[in-house]
């Protein structure tokens, strides 16, 4: 039995993302377009930058989706991307150029590549294939088999020496950002890994608790003597606005407060599309970190609501394939997929409206950054491709269980 993968694509996935990409591109071109011109560049630099990494995208996209879904579980092709992520990492403390007190970029002519982003995918993808390997073990012995002393001498196979090894090398640059995400992303794959449901609630709890107890021993100690520990010096600022930001509008709270007033000027309905206020040199990062606080000023809370609920259906499409696949390697992607961009959009909206410290965290699809953009098609290249062998496997299965009963 021959079955197409193009009848088989996922529209409810491809549609949404296609549109958040658009979307994205507007958005990109709104935030950027005034600054670039006071500076007498193009208007259209940036936009057409995010353009063409959208370009590349689709292309990735086209071509992850028609190769057959085995090449996913390739060891040996895990172990190289993880290998090139490493001297990508490496390069990129040693001769990047750093951005805010921060390494992690390596420009290479006009394109610039950020070697942190492609980390939460390749978890994703190394901690599905690590997992889904112990489904016999873990369906018996439970958490305990992930847990076993691996560490020497087969140190690469332990996932937590590569987990420790891989995120907390962003602690160099440093990049508590995205390091944030990954930590949540790793967890979120370890509780879906087969062990019992039990323990996602008791390390949500762990993890929400030992947030509350950081932040309070934080402000008993002071930002002032936090700032001094020479890695984390630089984001000591970040929890000084989130306890107060208007307690120093000129500096440490200056970001945080014209988020608030963004939000405020769009209002219900917004500004109209282009007439951000706060955009033109008040409020920085505007295109990356703090995006969507424009996007409120601009399209309002109803229209950034309708964005939110477009993205929250990609996520639960997404998360949808997971909980519906048979195979536990798909399934622990997909779902490892649509978690990665719900907290990211967590992560970065706690940010902006100071329920959590900021963290330099970009928006899904709607902030200025080729690299998130290409990470996000590929992810979801991988779910396409994912959803559609699901798809093609079951219909074998229908299709041999009506000729066995014929016969």
């Amino acid at each position: 039995m021959k079955i197409s993968k193009r009848h088989l694509l996922n529209y409810s996935i491809l549609i949404p993302y296609l549109l958040l990409s658009i979307l994205g591109l507007i958005v990109v071109y709104s935030t950027t377009s005034a600054t670039l011109i006071q500076e007498g560049k193009s208007a259209l630099q940036l936009a057409r930058n995010q353009g063409m990494f959208w370009g590349v995208s689709l292309v990735l996209i086209a071509l992850i989706y028609k190769l057959k879904l085995g090449f996913l579980r390739n060891e040996r092709l895990i172990f190289i991307v993880m290998f090139v992520e490493m001297i990508l990492l490496a390069l990129a403390r040693l001769i990047g150029t750093p951005v805010n007190g921060a390494y992690g970029w390596i420009s290479v002519g006009p394109v610039t590549i950020q070697p942190a982003e492609y980390l939460k995918i390749i978890i994703i993808w190394y901690l599905a294939h690590r997992f889904s390997k112990q489904q016999d073990e873990i369906a018996v012995y439970d958490f305990q088999v992930l847990t076993q002393n691996q560490w020497l001498p087969r140190a690469f196979n332990d996932w937590r020496f590569v987990l420790l090894v891989l995120i907390g090398s962003l602690g160099i640059f440093p990049d508590l950002g995205n390091a944030t995400i990954l930590v949540l992303v790793s967890l979120l794959m370890y509780t879906v890994s087969g062990i019992a449901y039990r323990w996602f609630s008791t390390i949500l709890a762990l993890l929400a608790g030992s947030s509350m107890l950081v932040l309070s021993v934080i402000r008993f100690v002071g930002v002032e003597k936090f700032s001094q520990i020479p890695v984390f010096g630089y984001v000591a600022k970040r929890f000084s606005a989130f306890f107060n930001p208007f307690n120093d509008l000129a500096g440490a709270g200056h970001q945080l407060a014209n988020s608030y007033y963004a939000m405020v000027n769009g209002g219900w309905f917004g500004l109209g599309l282009g007439n951000s206020i706060e955009k033109r040199g008040y409020l920085p990062e505007a295109h990356t970190d703090f995006v969507f606080s424009i996007v409120i000023e601009e399209f309002g809370f109803v229209g950034a609501s309708m964005i939110l609920a477009l993205l929250f259906f990609l996520i639960l499409r997404i998360i949808l394939v997971g909980i519906r696949a048979k195979d536990p390697f798909n399934s622990m992607v997909a779902i490892g997929v649509g978690g990665m961009i719900l907290v990211q959009v967590f992560v970065n909206i706690g940010g902006i409206s100071g329920l959590i410290p900021s963290t330099g965290v970009t928006f899904p699809f709607l902030s200025q950054g080729g690299n998130s953009l290409l990470v996000l098609s590929v992810a979801i290249a991988f779910v396409l491709n994912i959803d559609a062998s699901e798809k093609r496997a079951k219909l074998i299965r229908e299709y041999e269980g009506q000729t066995s009963v014929t016969l």
